[in-house]
């Protein structure tokens, strides 16, 4: 009856299982089409949480789009072939990696750098932001039996870095709490424009940005010939950011 594949759909979609459902008669396989599913539910807020079901099925079907991937929420969808590195969500402006997990473009530290860190004596791994256990089993990741001069060096190492690395994402954070700031003042009226301070504010999120991957880079290819002008480079952008 009507009421009762009304009652079944509704659940189906407010369950996030609605795509693929098939007939509630279990030897029957048929699959509900759309105009059937919005001749039966009525509710205009179901059927919106319906439309949304299909379109995300229908994102993660297709290998070349994806969801924009800013942690603080967008609903733009991408299309991966035509975003080389540097271009930004048109939405909000925010730029994602589409090789890795990892939720933004992350250059100069490439995809490898981004994952986890691993000691090579004892095999654990540990988090690079937070430098929590990766897993949640290991308790204390600095006892292991490599020698402890070399594994204090490391730590030491490592936590100079880290905490650079720190100090550029909460710069970057300042500077778009700035940029939001003065948006707010800009749409006030008999404010003069405010578009160059905004821009200002946004070179300088991307180079506080540049400057914390640059951090993690750095760490991973400490030893390599080039390091030297890399390091060059970035005490450069960092006294012009710092300027800035």
């Amino acid at each position: 009856s009507q009421p009762c594949w009304r009652e079944y759909l509704t659940t189906r979609i407010e369950q996030n299982m609605v795509v693929n459902c098939t007939c509630p008669i279990s030897e029957c396989r048929a699959q509900p089409t759309t105009a059937f599913i919005c001749s039966i539910v009525s509710s205009e807020e179901i059927i919106a949480k319906y439309e949304k079901a299909l379109l995300r099925g229908y994102v993660e079907c297709c290998s070349n789009l994806t969801w924009c991937t800013n942690p603080q929420g967008c609903d733009q969808i991408l299309l991966k072939d035509g975003l080389g590195y540097g271009a930004a969500c048109s939405k909000c402006s925010w730029i994602s990696c589409f090789n890795c997990n990892f939720p933004e473009a992350h250059y100069p530290a490439s995809c490898s750098h981004m994952s986890h860190m691993t000691c090579a004596k004892c095999n654990h791994g540990f988090c690079w932001r937070c430098l929590k256990p990766w897993r949640p089993t290991h308790k204390d990741y600095y006892n292991c039996s490599a020698m402890v001069s070399k594994a204090a060096w490391q730590e030491k190492r490592f936590q100079d870095y880290n905490e650079r690395c720190t100090f550029h994402h909460h710069a970057r954070e300042f500077a778009t709490s700035l940029r939001n700031r003065i948006s707010s003042i800009s749409e006030m009226p008999k404010i003069r424009t405010l578009t160059f301070v905004l821009d200002a504010c946004k070179v300088l999120e991307q180079a506080r940005k540049v400057l914390a991957y640059s951090c993690v880079y750095s760490y991973y290819n400490q030893d390599t010939e080039s390091m030297d002008i890399v390091e060059q480079q970035t005490e450069s952008l960092e006294l012009h950011t710092n300027a800035l």
